[in-house]
């Protein structure tokens, strides 16, 4: 009987033991990430004796990207920041901006369980620039500048795909949007969609002008990025909103679309082709009278971009 209770005992011992060591050997999935490139392309064209002629030129683009990403079982957070600046310098003229934008981004998600590719997440967006922006060659009166406009969009909704920095569809049937308009003149002028001042028949200011525009609406996104064929990537970013209390139907778009052409580790080129439509943000044609200006409705805006440059990683 008692070498019964001791056999028990020493079996009892080794099960919990190896209970314990198991829970100690099983360790949490979770993981902070955080990547960061800088990418540098210039483009320059000289002529010496050219019979055909043409404009010595010099471009350059500056491009940073930041991320801190956490994820694990259950929980995705991604953050990231942008920042892209270029500049163009050609003979005989002055120093032009060609690029400005900076812009935040951070989205965290909770599925239920590992299977689902599912996520109910809430997004948090801000963008503005950094510098004046001037309708060329007009350098008196800026048309935008920092925070003028800046834009923040904060909404919560379902996010899906199952690796999500290659693939990520998001919808928010609830998102607010601010449009902020921080400088006078523009927002008297009634820039970007926000209410302009209001004057007496003297043109003494009754009322000065919006700073800040806010909607609430629908928001939709889509990001994908896929190795289309060897040393060749393509990065593609679509968002789509539309405001439930002005003009809803109303989708202001912006799409964009870049291929890279890695050449080696530190050299790559760059094709991108970005297109926006905001119908807040109208367009101004010159009148008869110096210095008026009609304003006219939205058009689509187009840029695009070719490069050869070198990237970092640190």
């Amino acid at each position: 009987m008692k070498r019964t209770a001791c056999i028990l005992l020493v079996l009892s011992i080794q099960f919990l033991t190896a209970q314990t060591d198991s829970v100690s050997t099983v360790k949490p999935f979770y993981k902070w990430h955080q990547s960061n490139k800088a990418g540098l392309d210039i483009s320059e064209v000289t002529f010496v004796n050219w019979n055909a002629g043409g404009s010595n030129s010099i471009s350059a683009l500056l491009n940073v990207l930041s991320e801190y990403n956490y994820n694990d079982l259950y929980y995705k957070w991604k953050n990231s920041a942008r920042l892209r600046y270029g500049i163009n310098k050609q003979e005989n003229q002055k120093l032009r901006k060609t690029e400005d934008e900076l812009e935040l981004i951070s989205t965290i998600g909770f599925r239920q369980d590992t299977v689902t590719n599912w996520y109910f997440s809430g997004r948090y967006n801000f963008k503005t620039q950094l510098s004046n922006g001037y309708n060329y060659p007009n350098r008196d009166n800026p048309i935008s500048r920092f925070m003028a406009p800046g834009y923040t969009f904060l909404g919560g909704g379902v996010e899906y795909g199952k690796n999500l920095n290659k693939f990520s569809v998001y919808f928010s049937p609830l998102t607010f949007k601010a449009t902020f308009v921080l400088d006078e003149e523009l927002s008297n002028a009634g820039s970007f969609g926000v209410e302009p001042a209001v004057f007496d028949d003297e043109g003494n200011m009754i009322k000065s002008g919006e700073r800040v525009r806010t909607e609430m609406g629908i928001l939709f996104t889509n990001t994908y990025e896929t190795v289309v064929y060897e040393n060749i990537n393509v990065r593609q970013r679509l968002s789509l909103y539309t405001d439930y209390l002005h003009q809803f139907g109303n989708v202001d778009v912006d799409w964009e679309i870049v291929f890279d052409f890695t050449v080696n580790q530190y050299v790559k080129a760059t094709l991108g082709s970005h297109l926006r439509y905001d119908d807040n943000i109208k367009t101004l044609v010159a009148t008869n009278v110096d210095d008026e200006f009609e304003e006219r409705g939205a058009k689509v805006q187009w840029k695009q971009l070719l490069g050869v440059g070198v990237i970092v990683d640190f």
